[in-house]
C-alpha cells in the first residue's frame, strides 16, 4: 500500500478534515493528523487488514520553540507483515506555562509500547497525554521542576543540595 493509498483510506474512513497536511520532502513522508483524532487513526491503521500497522517503533515529543509556542508528537508506525512504514505527526500551540501543558490523546491503549514513550515525552517536554494509564515522570524524580528538553528550559543549579552543573 502506498502513502497516497493510506491517505485515501483514512479520508474515506473518517473525513478529509482528519488529515491537516502532509510532508513529502523528507526521507520519510508524513501525514499531519488532527490532534484529537490520533488515537482513532492509530487504531484504524492497526486493525485495518489492508494496512495492519502492528508496531509502534517510536514516539517522540517535539518542542518547536518559544517563538512558535508549538509542541508536537511524531509517531513512527510499522507493518511487519506488509513491510510498510508510516510517520504520523500532531501538533498544538501552547502558552508554554508549566500549569497549562500541551495535551494529546494517549495511544497506549492501541500500542502498549506507547506507555513508556508517552511518559518520556511528558517527563522531558511536559507533553501531557489524556487517558494515559499512568501519566507520571519516568526518568526524573517526581518533584523535579520543569521539563529539561524544552528549548526555553533553564537548568537548576542544584537539586536537594547536590550541585547539578
Amino acid at each position: 500500500m502506498t502513502f497516497a493509498q493510506i491517505k485515501a483510506l483514512l479520508t474515506q474512513k473518517f473525513s478529509p478534515e482528519i488529515i491537516l497536511g502532509e510532508e513529502t520532502t523528507g526521507l520519510q513522508s508524513a501525514l499531519i493528523i488532527a490532534p484529537e483524532s490520533i488515537a482513532e487513526v492509530c487504531l484504524e491503521l492497526r486493525d485495518n487488514p489492508e494496512t495492519y500497522f502492528d508496531f509502534l517503533s517510536n514516539l517522540s515529543g517535539v518542542d518547536y520553540g518559544a517563538e512558535d509556542g508549538g509542541f508536537g508528537v511524531v509517531y513512527h508506525l510499522a507493518s511487519i507483515p506488509y513491510n510498510l512504514q508510516l510517520v504520523l505527526k500532531v501538533s498544538v500551540t501552547n502558552d508554554r506555562s508549566l500549569t497549562n501543558l500541551p495535551a494529546f490523546p494517549s495511544i497506549a491503549a492501541v500500542y502498549k509500547a506507547a506507555d513508556w514513550h508517552e511518559r518520556e515525552a511528558y517527563d522531558m517536554l511536559g507533553i501531557f497525554f489524556t487517558n494515559h494509564p499512568d501519566m507520571r515522570r519516568i526518568l526524573l524524580p517526581d518533584d523535579w521542576e520543569g521539563f529539561p528538553l524544552r528549548k526555553d528550559y533553564v537548568a537548576a543549579e542544584e537539586y536537594k543540595g547536590i550541585k547539578i552543573n
